[in-house]
């Protein structure tokens, strides 16, 4: 992936160890039942109030057609990040296919609790 291929407007993007760590959390989430994949689904959790955090990929074609999602996310005051692949995205969520956004909901019980807070904060930094 060359720099001039993400696209300026993919900002907050996660540099490669935060993308590792969004990935594992992505996975363990896919494998929790905490995990909606695509554009429309994470718009959905985002409106009914249930996403922890979406994560979108740098390289969709063409990028505006998730770049909604970071205006909702920050009316809804819930974190987001670019991640550099949608290829790598759509591997952690567990599917064969290329993934453009995914959003990690919440859940009461849930053992990823602390993970997904810890994963908050170091996505918050990146907007500071």
């Amino acid at each position: 992936m060359t720099g001039e291929a993400i696209n300026q407007k993919a900002y907050p993007l996660a540099d490669s160890q935060l993308t590792n760590t969004i990935m594992d959390l992505v996975q363990q989430a896919a494998h929790f039942k905490q995990l909606k994949k695509g554009a429309n689904e994470a718009t959905k959790t985002l409106n009914r109030g249930i996403a922890e955090f979406v994560v979108m990929a740098a390289d969709t074609e063409p990028l505006e057609i998730l770049l909604h999602l970071p205006l909702l996310a920050e009316d809804k005051n819930v974190p987001y990040v670019f991640v550099p692949s949608k290829e790598q995205l759509g591997r952690a969520c567990g599917v064969s296919r290329p993934v453009i956004s995914c959003s990690v909901t919440s859940n009461e019980g849930s053992q990823l609790k602390t993970q997904i807070q810890q994963l908050k904060d170091a996505i918050e930094k990146l907007l500071i």
